[in-house]
């Protein structure tokens, strides 16, 4: 209800707050430190249509003015670029963007002299696992919350992933519409996703516990009160892409053999920051220890003296907020839309799985997995195929290990 009243009070902020600029893509043509002039760059839809070419001034800058907001196909006409100067990679001839409502995109084409065959593979490894090690890490930071979840309660809760979805918008609602800086914006959106994900748990999952309802009917509550928020994201906002107002356009530095902008090292770290906070919660504080004792045996921590209604809400406040945490970072790497969070879903569930059901250590290691394996495939395999990989490795893991990689055999008898 909270969450309900903070979009209402906002809502007639959004038509004129999101009113930005034309959506363009542009780029600077750079060679030896030097601007490529007399460039052509093609901009084109996804369906082919072309839609206007740009060509690179003396300083190298080219910019193309797009009808609407969606996905465009980027091709450097490599027949007018100046004798001494190629793409190093000829396979990204063309590119292909994503651009949100009221936002620029920036066409990156490395020219110079053309690098080998082993060497291109070498550094879209290097590259691919940059991006599995930092996709990894936000999906292990949600997938904590749903693996302790079913530990403590033997609920698969399908709403988890719309919770990383409401935490970006919330976020997005305050840095966007409200004008705040993104920083206080996503403390604001952690506390109230926290505080929306415990007041569901005190206002509906608890007096269904009491009452004695079947897991699978709480199962089926979850995938309807998941339609719930998804739809009232789309209600308030719409279903485009939305990126947040700082650290949107940043330039990437090589590093190596990998290109990295500045927001993805504050994101992993801190994403590492956080996650060995939750390690050491877990281990060394009571909460923490409580947690634990719940989901390794929920009756002989009752019988203990430990309230275990106490430590499921504490779960799912935790839980909440590391989803807002979770889905702020994918807005900030990405953007925001309303089903992020179930796309992102199912990878929660190979994470946990892969990892052991109900287990903390687990989903990190197995989310981690999850989204190293998902990125490295599309260096060999079609980008398209990448979440198959992933399911792959989950099949052929459990095959060997039912239990996941740190679950714990079940003892009959």
């Amino acid at each position: 209800m909270l969450v309900l009243l903070v979009f209402a009070a906002l809502g007639s902020l959004g038509t004129a707050a999101l009113a930005q600029e034309t959506e363009r893509i542009g780029g600077r043509l750079v060679a030896e430190g030097e601007g490529v002039p007399g460039v052509d760059i093609a901009v084109a839809t996804a369906d082919g249509e072309l839609v206007g070419v740009g060509t690179s001034d003396d300083n190298g800058e080219w910019s193309v003015e797009l009808p609407e907001a969606g996905t465009y196909l980027v091709t450097i006409d490599v027949a007018t670029l100046p004798a001494g100067v190629e793409l190093r990679d000829p396979e990204r001839q063309e590119l292909e963007l994503r651009v949100s409502e009221g936002s620029s995109a920036t066409a990156l084409f490395a020219l110079g002299e053309r690098e080998e065959v082993g060497s291109i593979l070498l550094q879209r490894l290097a590259q691919s696992t940059f991006n599995g090690l930092k996709f990894g890490l936000i999906i292990a930071m949600t997938a904590i919350g749903l693996s302790l979840i079913f530990g403590t309660t033997g609920l698969i809760n399908f709403a988890h992933g719309d919770l990383v979805t409401l935490g970006a918008f919330l976020a997005y609602t305050f840095n966007v519409i409200v004008g705040l800086h993104l920083i206080p914006s996503a403390l604001i959106a952690i506390v109230l996703t926290a505080a929306f994900s415990g007041g569901i748990d005190a206002g509906l999952w608890r007096p269904l516990r009491r009452r004695g309802t079947g897991l699978i009917a709480m199962l089926v509550i979850s995938i309807g009160l998941a339609f719930v928020i998804r739809h009232v994201v789309l209600f308030f906002f719409g279903g485009s892409r939305r990126p947040y107002s700082d650290y949107t356009l940043q330039l990437a530095t090589q590093v190596g053999p990998v290109r990295v902008q500045p927001v993805e090292l504050w994101v992993m770290g801190l994403s590492v920051l956080i996650l060995v906070g939750v390690a050491l919660m877990l281990t060394r504080t009571r909460l923490g220890k409580g947690m634990r004792a719940v989901a390794d045996n929920r009756d002989l921590a009752e019988s203990s003296g430990i309230d275990v209604q106490r430590v499921i809400l504490s779960v799912w406040i935790m839980g909440g907020g590391l989803t807002a945490v979770g889905g702020i970072f994918l807005g900030m790497i990405e953007s925001v839309d309303y089903l992020m969070g179930f796309r992102l879903l199912l990878l929660m569930f190979a994470g946990v799985i892969l990892g052991g059901l109900g287990t903390a250590y687990g989903a990190m290691l197995g989310s981690l997995i999850v989204g190293l394996v998902s990125e490295v495939s599309t260096v060999f395999f079609s980008s398209q195929l990448k979440y198959v990989w992933a399911l792959g490795v989950l099949i052929i893991i459990l095959l060997v290990r039912p239990q996941g990689l740190l679950g714990q055999k079940e003892r009959i008898g």
